[in-house]
């Protein structure tokens, strides 16, 4: 006995190892996408998501203010000098090294003058502020400063506005949200309502044939989608509803469909006999025992089968390419928007985080307001 208990508390303790490991592995990503989500482009470029709450050394590219502004220039013992603030005002970013060209980044510290062209003078102070003199009027553009500068943690809330409230079609993601809500709500709800009533049916209703219905329904579990994709997409065509929401409901519904029912039946078939048999002889109908009944009491079971269908059809990419994303773009859902992004935008790393974490913060939501019911519905049916 001293052996099995032994055992059995190296395998606890591997089976929480292996828990707190996979929790971490889901956690740490999407933890990164978050603290990203706020943070600007320098930021991200400098430092990792881990080292948001430190200063991070980063190297600049800033510019002076342009000798031609109103009031920029001014003319002192015959010397005409511009001054001001790399930086903004009230920022606590330190520079460590500065240089007027990409390639000598490094050339001067903070407080020495570099010698430029025609008499010119830049002094640059580790504050950021400068000033550049020349003995003649000085015309076009600000002198560009190359610096590596140790800057204080920075989050912003634009970068959410950017993507939700700008109305661009290539960074905005507002009309790919509600696109995504519209396939989504209507894909979900639809595959329930059909699966109940086959479940119910399957599990307390006599009627020939009803094993061979549950082992059919049993081996499409096993089917892949791909393989009735280009075939039901002809169909639609046919009958006039492709590349549009009916049709893209309709796929999300078969095949969502034999999950639902199995994952109904085994859970309705392991509710007590004796609650449905006494409202028959009280003189309830089949539809009253389901409706006042059963589907109060498969409450669990729905809803750990509406958190699944909810995931798969916001994560789709498949099917709406195939049934429901056109050339105009008006239909593209949010998953097919942030693959279009990494196009575009492949190097802003702050719209990808934020498109990122928009597109998963409703599952979440989702998730964590239904998983009480996820265990309990899974496992019903399972034991006797």
């Amino acid at each position: 006995m001293d052996g099995i208990a032994g055992r059995t508390s190296a395998l606890n303790w591997i089976v929480q190892i292996s828990v707190v490991a996979l929790v971490a592995l889901w956690l740490f990503p999407t933890l990164g996408l978050l603290v990203s989500s706020f943070r600007t482009a320098d930021q991200i470029s400098g430092s990792g998501w881990w080292g948001a709450m430190t200063a991070s050394e980063q190297n600049l590219t800033l510019r002076t203010a342009n000798p031609g502004d109103d009031g920029a220039q001014m003319l002192v013992d015959g010397v005409y000098s511009v001054q001001g603030q790399l930086f903004g005002d009230g920022s606590e970013a330190q520079i460590s090294t500065w240089g007027t060209s990409s390639l000598r980044i490094s050339e001067f510290a903070p407080g020495d003058t570099a010698d430029l062209s025609d008499g010119e003078t830049l002094t640059v102070q580790a504050d950021g502020a400068y000033i550049w003199t020349s003995p003649t009027q000085m015309t076009g553009r600000g002198q560009r400063i190359f610096v590596t500068a140790t800057t204080p943690p920075e989050f912003t809330l634009q970068n959410y506005e950017r993507v939700l409230f700008s109305g661009d079609s290539t960074d905005g993601m507002s009309q790919a949200f509600f696109n995504t809500l519209t396939v989504t709500i209507p894909a979900t709800i639809i595959p329930i309502v059909i699966a109940a009533f086959a479940a119910y049916a399957l599990a307390w209703m006599d009627f020939p044939g009803r094993a061979l219905l549950i082992a059919a329904v049993v081996g499409l579990l096993v089917v892949p989608l791909q393989l009735a994709l280009i075939p039901l997409l002809r169909l639609h065509l046919e009958i006039g509803i492709g590349k549009g929401y009916l049709g893209t409901w309709l796929a999300h519904t078969g095949f969502g469909l034999p999950l639902a029912i199995y994952l109904l039946r085994n859970y309705m078939v392991g509710l007590p006999r004796d609650i449905i048999e006494n409202a028959k002889v009280d003189g309830a109908t089949d539809f009253q025992i389901f409706t006042k009944i059963i589907l109060p009491l498969s409450f669990p079971a729905l809803a750990s089968f509406a958190i699944f269908q909810f995931l798969w059809t916001w994560n789709d990419l498949l099917v709406a390419k195939v049934f429901l994303i056109d050339a105009t773009g008006e239909t593209t859902v949010m998953t097919n928007q942030i693959v279009e992004l990494l196009g575009t935008r492949g190097g802003n790393w702050e719209i990808l985080a934020t498109a990122a974490f928009v597109s998963i913060a409703v599952p979440l939501a989702v998730f964590f307001a239904m998983q009480r019911y996820l265990v309990r519905g899974l496992l019903a049916g399972s034991v006797k």
